[in-house]
């Protein structure tokens, strides 16, 4: 880390270690061998900034290293794995919740149940939002909107430009956030005829698929490609959307893709836009 024309700060943001780990100097305790481990666990995060301990340790096991070892050197380095840290799913004191329905459901068709969430994406100017809609049949994802705000509206957007292509859902089921409990939100879905579902409180497992979709978006281009503006990543997510619908083989789809898997079984109501 010899670059003239970066601060140290932006070189340990773009490795994605922290400045901590950086300074750390070996204390007369220390032994050589530690000293090791530490420059593998550095060298992994720069491969893969998203693995905690466990993970690091299951990396360089080949090294000998257990758990233990690569969760106090990490921590004596300040080293952690890259993972939100904004709460996004704020309730809105004096909305109506709604209960969750897809506790036991057997989800067979497309359009059966449809799911949404917002992120947080970084830039260099701040944060922004995302929030997507996806079907849980066969995870394709079916609209997504960006927005410097959190409000109801973008949500709202991606809703309608969904139903536009791929027609109404039986049931939308999402966190209890403010922009999904909004009256300007859940009065939409009702007016349609669409059963509102939403996760319990504490049960962050509820809405396993989008989160998943979220974790793949940021860790296979998004943390990979660094985007600055807003343009140049509305263009990567619309890129990475059509590769994660068409191309990227899932393999809780028996390594089909989402697109394989939504045809397959429905047609579209107009032709599907390319977005």
């Amino acid at each position: 880390m010899d670059n003239r024309d970066l601060t140290v700060k932006q070189q340990c943001e773009l490795l994605c270690i922290s400045r901590s780990a950086y300074y750390y100097k070996a204390a007369p305790g220390d032994s050589d061998g530690e000293i090791e481990i530490l420059q593998a666990i550095l060298d992994e995060l720069k491969e893969h900034p998203f693995y905690g301990y466990r993970k690091v340790a299951r990396a360089l096991k080949h090294l000998g290293v257990t758990r233990k070892q690569v969760r106090r050197i990490m921590k004596k380095a300040g080293l952690r794995a890259i993972y939100p840290g904004k709460r996004l799913s704020v309730p809105g004191k004096n909305h109506k919740k709604y209960p969750y329905l897809l506790k036991g459901m057997n989800i067979w068709l497309p359009n059966q149940v449809w799911a949404t969430d917002i992120t947080y994406i970084r830039l260099s100017g701040g944060y922004v939002y995302l929030v997507a809609i996806i079907d849980l049949f066969s995870r394709k994802i079916l609209s997504w909107r960006l927005s410097n705000t959190l409000d109801a509206e973008f949500c709202i957007s991606a809703f309608e430009d969904a139903v536009q292509v791929y027609g109404i859902p039986a049931i939308f089921n999402s966190d209890q956030g403010s922009q999904f409990t909004s009256d300007a939100f859940t009065k939409h879905l009702e007016y349609l005829g669409v059963r509102i579902s939403m996760d319990g409180k504490g049960r962050a497992l509820d809405n396993v698929y989008i989160e998943r979709f979220w974790r793949s978006l940021k860790y296979e281009d998004i943390y990979i490609k660094d985007y600055s503006t807003m343009a140049e990543l509305k263009e990567g997510i619309k890129k990475y959307v059509s590769f994660y619908n068409s191309e990227r083989f899932h393999q809780s789809l028996d390594y089909g893709t989402p697109d394989e898997i939504y045809w397959s079984k429905f047609r579209p109501v107009v032709e599907e836009k390319v977005a």
